[in-house]
């Protein structure tokens, strides 16, 4: 448990926060960031820290027209546009739009971001597919129906201390087709004096190899055939690989095993600072060699289906056959670097396996940020199953087919009209949020310069 000693002491601090609320005063608390487009959620100038963020989103598409209008359904709680009813609206949320969108997080203007990840594997969220779990810095929380579905709607929320010196810039980038409609905190303290030098920074990392790239995807796992030695880690996938001083405080790891025996029996391998040769060769084993995948995340015997403070399985491939996401959060036991760090973990022994890893890495460390660079769309989207074609429809003859095509006019020309005010209110929708993005860095602006004014700080 970490320890509490901070609530029983003062500290020189303001607490502020930034959310989407309605700054008209109505219960619209939600901004719409169109697509292709991005959101800059806060701006604020240093020293502070981030210490909480919460966001809960929705990004659906509509497939038919429904019968209450989109700009008179304008004045209300989105309560339509999270769950159909039957005959009223016909939408269905995006399966992959979790993967579509990034958050990005630069600090001290930075040149580059020190986050930037696809937005639900930043929380937690693997293949686009929510489940209810507990970290001791991340939760999701979603409704059993929003549960183990491509796209389904979850709390999220992040605690990891995020200190910042001069400025701290949080963004929504939405890469999809369709507008995200987004609910968010975000908590944060500012401080009277700046942090000291050697403040480390918090960053994040998304990486993907879909397939690894196995040399026997067609050999069961734990078949004597597949125990060749690996005694390099060379082709391992790499959850990490970084120059700086700083340290590494863990990841969630994404699979989806395509053999359908079991994903796991790959070592983890850390190599650190002097495990690197000055020829780029590696030291081998490295410093940190473990004995297989299920042991990094600290389980045993397979993954099983439970979420601790550091470790455990937030998506079990018991619930969802072929898919499993877990985590470790190395909060107490960081893996400490002074140059050079690599995370690294065979893909199924001595990497034999072919399946699609995607993993998001987190650690601290000085300024600069390293290059961030991001997959395109196409490469992140998950892998799902492919869904049954509708069929053709059924011809109809004499006096019915000519009321089927009156009604299918009908339809068609409802839908066009239905479409043009879905866009008009996504329009002023995003508007509206552009506007209150603004109003957002004022008030934060507003209550640096307040603070300032009162602790004597120039």
């Amino acid at each position: 448990m970490p320890s509490l000693d901070h609530l029983t002491r003062p500290q020189a601090a303001r607490t502020v926060r930034v959310s989407s609320w309605d700054q008209r005063g109505r219960n619209q608390d939600y901004w719409t960031t169109p697509a292709h487009s991005s959101r800059v959620l806060a701006d604020i100038e240093g020293p502070g820290r981030i210490t909480h963020v919460w966001m809960t989103q929705f990004c659906r598409r509509a497939f038919g027209p429904g019968l209450i209008d989109p700009l008179e359904a304008d004045t209300v709680a989105p309560v339509m546009e999270i769950h159909n009813a039957l005959g009223v609206n016909w939408e269905e949320p995006d399966p992959d739009y979790y993967r579509k969108v990034l958050i990005k997080i630069t600090w001290d203007d930075e040149d580059e971001p020190a986050v930037l990840v696809p937005l639900g594997d930043f929380f937690g969220v693997g293949h686009c597919m929510p489940a209810s779990y507990q970290s001791a810095l991340f939760t999701v929380s979603a409704k059993p129906e929003e549960s183990l579905v491509f796209g389904g709607s979850a709390a999220l929320n992040c605690w990891a201390p995020m200190p910042f010196n001069r400025r701290a810039r949080i963004e929504i980038v939405n890469e999809n087709d369709l507008p995200l409609q987004q609910y968010f905190y975000i908590d944060y303290e500012l401080y009277p004096e700046d942090l000291p030098a050697d403040t480390l920074y918090f960053h994040a990392r998304w990486n993907r190899s879909n397939p690894c790239g196995g040399w026997a995807p067609d050999l069961q796992t734990n078949s004597p055939e597949v125990n060749i030695a690996d005694l390099t880690g060379e082709d391992n996938y790499v959850i990490l690989d970084v120059e700086g001083r700083g340290h590494y405080v863990g990841c969630n790891l994404s699979v989806h095993h395509r053999q359908g025996s079991w994903w796991g029996e790959g070592n983890d391998m850390i190599w650190i600072d002097d495990d690197f040769r000055a020829d780029g060769t590696t030291v081998f084993p490295p410093s940190l060699h473990g004995t297989g995948t299920e042991d990094y995340f600290n389980h045993a015997w397979g993954m099983q289906r439970n979420a601790y403070l550091y470790h455990g399985a937030i998506l079990h491939e018991g619930d969802v056959p072929g898919y499993a996401v877990n985590f470790r959060q190395h909060v107490v036991d960081p893996v400490r670097f002074e140059e050079r760090i690599r995370v690294s973990v065979e893909h199924g022994h001595a990497n034999h396996l072919s399946d699609d890893w995607a993993s998001t890495a987190y650690w601290y460390q000085t300024l600069p940020s390293p290059p961030a660079s991001i997959a395109p769309v196409a490469d992140r989207l998950p892998v799902r199953p492919p869904a049954a074609p509708q069929p053709a429809p059924t011809p109809r003859y004499g006096e019915v087919a000519e009321e089927i095509a009156g009604m299918r006019a009908l339809h068609e020309a409802r839908w066009a009209r239905y479409q043009e005010r879905l866009a008009e209110r996504t329009r002023q929708r995003g508007e509206r949020s552009l506007a209150e993005s603004q109003g957002n860095v004022r008030h934060s602006a507003d209550l640096r310069r307040r603070y300032d004014a009162r602790t004597g700080r120039r």
